[in-house]
């Protein structure tokens, strides 16, 4: 467990550009980003205990928090490619 607010550029260090271009011409890449932003605070609210959970709760955050990642990095591959 860290206590330490991973944001996308801390997760994709190589594409901070690729994130940036996304970020400013992408919605659907806006929306992801956005989403990814708040259960990854929640996440560390959680984890600093700050804002209490339970187990469940917590995995099912995280779980959420992986799929998006999942999603940027397909949208990344793509962008990169194309």
């Amino acid at each position: 467990m860290t206590h330490i607010l991973h944001d996308l550029h801390a997760e994709f260090p190589d594409d901070g550009d690729t994130l940036h271009q996304l970020k400013i011409s992408d919605r659907h890449f806006q929306k992801i980003s956005g989403q990814y932003h708040d259960i990854n605070k929640e996440i560390h609210r959680i984890e600093i205990e700050v804002e209490p959970a339970s187990d469940e709760r917590s995995e099912a955050l995280k779980k959420q928090r992986l799929l998006l990642l999942d999603e940027v990095s397909a949208m990344i591959c793509k962008a990169n490619r194309g």
